[in-house]
């Protein structure tokens, strides 16, 4: 029989996702023959405890009897329960220092860890994840960002809104200016935007129509691989090369600095890849970017001016390209930076929604049978112990306690 625990977010700030909704709970327990799902009781979840309860779902801070417990966010050391098989995003594996204490912790309690983020087809390609939705609202907030510095328009936050339907309702009868939007990358992140700017009657343009021209309309290019990094040699991109050996590689972004209004980043980044521009770019008398939504949000990543976190309640901050500081938003001669973390927290229910469609269509039936390769390819610990894939993260997953702070 296989017992499913939702497990109550403890990360702070709080996050009100879920993995499952009510109606999917419910549905998978009459569908499913020998599946239950246990709520732990949470009050700030997107979803009550009593809607789980009206679906048939028991509700139990007990989660003793699960074996299988769905989080979304890094779990807390202290409410690690010994022995568990977990799933959620635990943000370890490139060796993220901030989660070094919970490696530790998830290797001495013997705890197996699947990673929604591990979960990828033979080809590498993601199979779960919220970047739709973190592409919606990052857009949304980078749009929000530049009507605040320009005063053109006015746009309202996405919390005021209930509903992804909600939110479509304000965009009716909304005109933007002639501005130009740069949408890097081709995932599930740039979808989003790419939603966002269909939305908003943004018109795509070519490449070359962006950096020779200004539009009597709002238009966007969409900036892939191929258009952002070329090999310093033979001057090509190759994608697996690139992936395997982005160090040969150099970016060809700043082509694009001085006919870019809003920069909308969706593009994976880690610390061997390239970055789109460097704070020297930004003294550049034909650096015209005002408004930068970093949805991927790397600090110091592709963007080197996100300087850390915004946060939902405060989602833009500026950035002063002398002093390198952040200070307040829409200055004269500073650039606003939006780096919200955990952007489809503020469409939960929506979210949640749509992370529970992909989970029960594509990892559930693994689930089910006991194991697949998809499975194995996301177990980063099995019983506390590092599987072979994962043993580059040996030095991380195994420090000695005393040198970690916890």
């Amino acid at each position: 029989m296989l017992v499913i625990g939702l497990i109550k977010e403890g990360k702070i700030p709080e996050d009100k996702r879920v993995a499952l909704t009510p109606a999917q709970c419910r549905m998978l327990q009459s569908k499913v023959a020998g599946l239950k799902v246990i709520v732990q009781p949470c009050k700030n979840r997107c979803f009550s405890d009593d809607e789980y309860r009206k679906a048939g779902v028991e509700v139990n801070e007990d989660v003793s009897s699960c074996n299988l417990l769905l989080g979304i966010k890094e779990v807390p050391v202290q409410q690690l329960v010994p022995g568990k098989r977990y799933m959620f995003f635990s943000h370890t594996k490139k060796m993220q220092p901030h989660n070094q204490a919970l490696m530790n912790a998830m290797v001495d309690k013997k705890i197996t860890l699947i990673d929604y983020e591990c979960l990828e087809h033979a080809d590498g390609q993601r199979i779960i994840g919220f970047g739709f939705f973190a592409g919606i609202v990052g857009a949304h907030n980078g749009i929000y960002a530049y009507g605040n510095r320009t005063g053109a328009f006015s746009l309202c936050r996405v919390g005021e809104c209930k509903t992804y339907k909600h939110l479509l309702n304000k965009y009716f009868g909304l005109k933007l200016p002639n501005v130009k939007i740069a949408v890097t990358g081709s995932g599930r992140v740039a979808s989003g935007i790419l939603e966002i700017m269909n939305l908003l009657g943004v018109i795509e343009v070519e490449k070359e129509d962006f950096l020779s021209r200004d539009f009597e309309y709002p238009a966007y290019v969409q900036l892939k691989g191929p258009d952002l990094y070329e090999h310093k040699v033979t001057r090509k991109y190759n994608r697996d090369d690139f992936h395997n050996n982005p160090r040969n590689y150099r970016c060809t972004f700043r082509q694009f600095l001085p006919h870019t209004d809003i920069l909308m980043n969706g593009i994976y980044w880690d610390k061997n890849v390239p970055r789109l521009f460097e704070w020297s770019d930004m003294l550049l008398p034909d650096f015209r970017i005002q408004t930068i939504a970093d949805i991927t949000d790397d600090k110091e990543g592709s963007v080197p001016c996100n300087l850390g976190d915004s946060t939902i309640e405060f989602p833009v901050y500026g950035v002063d390209p002398i002093s390198r500081q952040m200070v307040d938003p829409y200055q004269k001669d500073c650039v606003d930076v939006m780096a919200v973390g955990n952007l489809p927290n503020e469409l939960p229910r929506d979210a949640s929604r749509y992370f529970g469609q992909q989970l029960i269509k594509y990892v559930l039936e693994d689930v089910l049978q006991g194991t697949s390769p998809v499975l194995e390819r996301a177990t980063i610990l099995k019983e506390g112990k590092l599987t072979p894939q994962y043993d580059y993260l040996h030095d991380y997953a195994y420090a000695p306690q005393a040198n970690i702070s916890r």
